[in-house]
């Protein structure tokens, strides 16, 4: 078995997003007169969207003013993509190696479409990826398997040619649920309880590039 693509989660696998994540979050809540919420409590509550967020961020609040909440949250988090967010260490150099394996790679986020392109187009890797799809480029989102089974049919990849990277169970469950090799990334948001699905664990990009390659049936 070799794999020919790899999917990566964005927020929490790739980049280090959370303090303008929280800095977003507490602009809306700012907004509402409610007091701002720690990055750690923040850090529990992403992974499945912006609606999802700002309606935990924003308890009891009427479905116009969360639609509202969420146009001035995706404003704001446009605006201040990358002033804090940064590439986990390691990662520039794990990609570089997968390219030159070429393993093809592209971005599966829950994240907005605009706001993905954004941040990696901020922090110089953007031009790494062969697609960059967020959580409303398909009509469903992770945990759903459909975009993972939409991008490996535009790759011409099977899935069993394909692994799931993420730091959250929706990677870990949508990579199961579409049949893909799962990789549950220890040093991002989600808690480790909720990743032990996955087929393999890891602490550092190194050993991601190194399960990855180590199903290269071509060396």
């Amino acid at each position: 078995m070799t794999i020919r693509a790899a999917f990566f989660d964005l927020d929490g696998t790739l980049v280090d997003s959370l303090e303008d994540l929280t800095d977003a979050v507490n602009h809306i809540r700012i907004a509402f007169s409610l007091p701002p919420l720690s990055g750690d409590a923040v850090r529990l509550k992403v992974g499945k969207g912006a609606r999802n967020l700002i309606e935990q961020v924003l308890p009891d609040q009427t479905p116009a003013d969360i639609t509202r909440a969420i146009k001035l949250f995706l404003a704001f988090n446009g605006e201040h993509i990358a002033d804090k967010s940064r590439l986990y260490p390691g990662i520039m150099e794990m990609l570089h190696e997968l390219a030159a394996r070429d393993i093809k790679m592209v971005v599966i986020s829950n994240k907005h479409e605009e706001l993905s392109k954004l941040i990696l187009r901020e922090l110089g890797i953007h031009n790494r990826f062969e697609n960059i799809c967020g959580g409303n480029t398909y009509p469903e989102c992770k945990p759903s398997p459909l975009p993972l089974l939409k991008e490996a049919e535009k790759l011409g990849c099977a899935p069993f040619e394909c692994v799931m990277v993420g730091d959250s169970i929706n990677d870990i469950e949508a990579g199961k649920r579409a049949h893909i090799l799962s990789i549950a990334c220890t040093w991002g948001y989600g808690n480790r309880d909720e990743l032990i699905e996955a087929d393999h664990f890891v602490h550092t990009p190194r050993e991601l590039q190194e399960i990855i390659t180590s199903y290269d049936t071509r060396l």
